[in-house]
């Protein structure tokens, strides 16, 4: 299969409402849609990476001397919410910026396994999604978003960013046109 899942910074400091640094309610919602795509997907034979945003504690961070703190290494910030489990088969990569291609080597696992079409889950549509979307647009990869599977804590910011990803960088689809394109790719590729 030529498709990889992407789940982005779904980990506790955004997911939960009652421990997390910078929760987000919406955040935390869409857990069980994206448990759900993930299992799907990976019975389909998606390759299956888990983008962790993760900081270093007490070292210099551009990214957060610039935002609020978020995401210490050193907590359980960092990880993911409960009921987003990897597998074995699974890649987990960590990012410290915005798009889960920079500083890291996620472009390097996607052209190892040969990978044309990513589909991004997780949060925050207008920041994380929307980077890494852009940045998988312009390293030629075909992004979709599955709608149910991304969020952030402002509906305006949500909806004009998924209009922006539509409109120049891939595809927003509900999660069940999302799902039969990715099977679909996966009986054209057996």
């Amino acid at each position: 299969m030529n498709s990889a899942v992407l789940v982005i910074d779904m980990v506790r400091d955004f997911t939960d409402m009652e421990h997390g640094r910078v929760p987000n309610v919406n955040a935390g919602r869409i857990v069980p849609a994206i448990a759900s795509f993930v299992d799907e997907a990976r019975a389909a034979g998606a390759v299956i990476i888990w983008v962790i945003d993760s900081h270093r504690s007490g070292k210099p961070d551009w990214e957060l001397e610039n935002v609020r703190g978020h995401c210490d290494d050193s907590t359980p910030g960092v990880e993911l919410a409960p009921g987003l489990e990897p597998s074995d088969d699974d890649y987990v990569i960590t990012k410290r910026r915005y798009s889960a291609f920079v500083g890291t080597d996620l472009d390097l696992i996607l052209r190892d396994r040969h990978i044309e079409r990513l589909f991004l889950c997780g949060t925050k549509t207008n920041v994380c999604i929307r980077a890494t979307a852009q940045d998988g647009f312009e390293h030629n990869y075909r992004v979709v978003v599955p709608l149910e599977c991304v969020a952030t804590d402002k509906q305006h910011l949500h909806e004009a960013n998924l209009e922006d990803i539509g409109k120049y960088m891939g595809r927003v689809l509900p999660v069940d046109e999302a799902l039969v394109l990715l099977k679909e790719e996966a009986r054209s590729n057996a």
